[in-house]
Order: structure tokens, then C-alpha cells, then sequence
């Protein structure tokens, strides 16, 4: 994999935890606003700023996936995903322990695997 790549891979890594923190401001600014449901989606600014965060970076996974092999790609997801448990305590003061450091390291070290292994394949 090439530089360029793997820095698209990382930059998609780190787009999920965003969207997914973008969301949560969304359903805590849902709890302030008031009448149907209806109103409550079409008027909650966070959430519609999520929805727009998922479209770019639906085309961003889309451009990634021309160059990058899916199997690939997708193991970097790993690391963003394992990222929302740490955004949601330091941003929304979620509880965590120290089971999640435990669980994001053996995540960290699955990628790593992925990662040889796919370099292994790349060379032959």
C-alpha cells in the first residue's frame, strides 16, 4: 500500500468517530428542542450536519475503494471504531474502565495482523 493510501485509510479511520460524535450532539440537542418529530429532525442543526458528515465521507469511502482494496480499507475501520468509546468519555463524560484499553489494544493488535498479512500477499 502506498503512502497516500494508507494516509486516506487513516483520514476515513478518523472521520467515523466524528460522525458518530456529531450524532450524539444530535440526540443531546434533541432533548432541548421541542414539538413533533417531524420538526424536531428538519430543525436539529447537529444532525443534519451529521447526515452531511456521512454523505462526504461516503464519497471519500467510495473514492478510497477505487484504489484500495475493500479487505484492506475496511480493517482500518478497526481503529476508528474503537476511537467513539474514547471520544464519548473525554467529550461526553461516558464512563469507561480499564477493559476498554484492554479491548482497543487487542483491536489494535488484530490490525496489526491484517496489516502483515496483507503486505505479505502485496509481495508475492
Amino acid at each position: 500500500m502506498i503512502l497516500k493510501d494508507a494516509l486516506m485509510c487513516a483520514g476515513f479511520s478518523l472521520a467515523l468517530p466524528v460522525g458518530q460524535t456529531l450524532f450524539k450532539f444530535a440526540a443531546v440537542n434533541n432533548a432541548r428542542l421541542s414539538g413533533p418529530l417531524v420538526v424536531r429532525l428538519v430543525t436539529n442543526v447537529p444532525l443534519i450536519g451529521a447526515f452531511a458528515w456521512y454523505g462526504l465521507t461516503a464519497l471519500f469511502w467510495f473514492y478510497i475503494l477505487t484504489r484500495v482494496p475493500l479487505s484492506t480499507a475496511y480493517a482500518f475501520s478497526i481503529v476508528g471504531s474503537g476511537l467513539v468509546p474514547l471520544v464519548a468519555w473525554l467529550v461526553f463524560k461516558e464512563p469507561l474502565d480499564w477493559r476498554f484499553a484492554v479491548g482497543y489494544l487487542l483491536m489494535l493488535g488484530g490490525f496489526a495482523v491484517i496489516m502483515q498479512g496483507q503486505q505479505a500477499l502485496a509481495a508475492r
